[in-house]
């Protein structure tokens, strides 16, 4: 029950699918339509591609290295980089309502993300939001991703909080899993609006805040 857990000192945000819509293929369809967009998918790993990514591979090289390796879709490929602003989007506006209530109310609040170097800095132009941080714990200049034990590791021995007075939201369950197993407080992302009725539960924000 959360009645029974401590106060949280921080909350700690995931950025994709929390803080910033993170649906490409809703993108692709649009763009490509959705035969062609299945098609491309189910021909090249194109997540595993933004993984290498997020592991703090170059932005431009690991993308244009894996569009030159499949022709037929070369130019679609390339968009993933070159289209970034448009893919990595909308903010979840609620969500980061709630960052910024937090951040009035003087509580910390961390990112904890799988997200590349120079994307994240291309999104950073485009979402003040994102460098509104007390802390950003962001995988490509880590070298390591969630749900790695490491990163939850480096993140408790950084800010030199109790495990148990983090509370961490992440919309993957695995991630949050990683997270609890650490001792973590934890909240599974499935909409903003549970998402603020949480940290209202926890006493750390007010319905008038949002």
């Amino acid at each position: 029950m959360i009645d029974d857990l401590p106060r949280p000192d921080a909350v700690i945000f995931d950025i994709g699918n929390v803080l910033i819509r993170w649906q490409p293929e809703e993108h692709y369809d649009r763009w490509i339509g959705e035969a062609r967009r299945r098609a491309m998918f189910a021909a090249v790993d194109l997540h595993f591609m933004n993984e290498l990514v997020d592991r703090g591979g170059d932005f431009q090289d690991v993308i244009y290295t894996t569009a030159d390796k499949h022709l037929e879709f070369k130019e679609e490929i390339r968009w993933w980089h070159d289209r970034w602003l448009q893919l990595a989007t909308p903010p979840i506006d609620l969500s980061v309502a709630t960052l910024r209530a937090l951040r009035h109310r003087g509580i910390p609040v961390f990112a904890l993300s799988n997200f590349g170097i120079g994307s994240f800095a291309l999104s950073e132009t485009d979402n003040d939001f994102l460098r509104e941080f007390d802390r950003r714990y962001i995988s490509g200049h880590m070298g390591v991703t969630k749900p790695t034990a490491e990163i939850y590791q480096r993140v408790e021995e950084d800010c030199k909080i109790a495990p148990k007075r983090l509370l961490f939201t992440d919309d993957r369950a695995e991630n949050i899993d990683a997270a609890a197993a650490r001792g973590w407080q934890t909240h599974l992302f499935q909409d903003p609006s549970s998402w603020a009725d949480r940290l209202i539960r926890a006493g750390l924000i007010e319905e008038s805040d949002l």
